[in-house]
């Protein structure tokens, strides 16, 4: 099996150096970054398989900042990202998720906990990336997940792997409602301990991304969401 490649993000060069250790001792590849600028260096010169990013860190560019710049940045879009964010600060965690996060760890956690985490989004991310499913296309709509390229009115449209598979999961299930709690099952794991707004976070976002066919994406209150495609989108 292919050793993953780790881009550790954390001012703080303890702790910088607690997680290089334990994430080489888990069977990691690790390279370190002590700010945002460094960071975003090192994962556009050498593609890393997932970014582990501290949110509080000093100078003009926190962990938010970096994570917009790697999820606008084609080379890096779809690389997942693990936000570190302080306990309590639960304002992060939403606008990390809604940036295009996969995931967060709030401070202080268990070494365990942190590898558990990272294993999930690996194994999420990797079957996102070989799955392959049967496309979709309506009116100017088209979804081809084997190639993980969505555009909207001939228009390409960048989605993160989490985006994708929530599409996916939709287009597959098309008519029928999806409960949030399924989604999260399904789109995330078990292991994941996110909540209801976790998934509607990442609907917000995605929804946004597909411009005049959001509608076709359908709140079902309560419950969840239905993919219904309607006979010509709102413009």
């Amino acid at each position: 099996m292919t050793q993953k490649n780790i881009l550790v993000v954390e001012d703080n060069l303890e702790t910088r150096e607690l997680l290089s250790y334990n994430l080489k001792n888990a069977g990691y590849a690790v390279r370190t970054a002590g700010d945002g600028l460094k960071a975003l260096e090192l994962a556009a010169r050498s593609r890393p398989d997932l970014v582990l990013l501290d949110v509080m860190m000093p100078g003009g560019m926190d962990g938010l900042e970096v994570c917009r710049r790697l999820k606008q940045d084609e080379r890096t879009r779809s690389v997942p990202v693990i936000m570190l964010t302080a306990l309590g600060d639960e304002m992060d965690r939403i606008v990390g998720l809604e940036l295009g996060a996969e995931d967060y760890v709030a401070k202080p956690f268990s070494p365990r906990e942190l590898l558990l985490r990272i294993k999930a989004v690996l194994r999420r991310a990797s079957t996102s990336a070989e799955e392959a499913t049967d496309g979709f296309r309506a009116g100017g709509l088209l979804i081809d997940f084997e190639a993980h390229s969505v555009s909207v009115d001939g228009e390409a449209v960048a989605l993160t792997s989490t985006e994708l598979k929530i599409l996916r999961e939709l287009v597959r299930s098309k008519g029928r409602v999806l409960l949030r709690e399924r989604l999260l099952d399904t789109v995330w794991d078990t292991d994941f301990d996110g909540t209801s707004r976790t998934v509607d976070t990442h609907m917000r976002r995605l929804r946004g991304k597909l411009g005049p066919y959001a509608d076709w994406i359908e709140t079902v209150r309560g419950a969840g969401y239905r993919f219904k495609p309607l006979s010509s989108p709102e413009k």
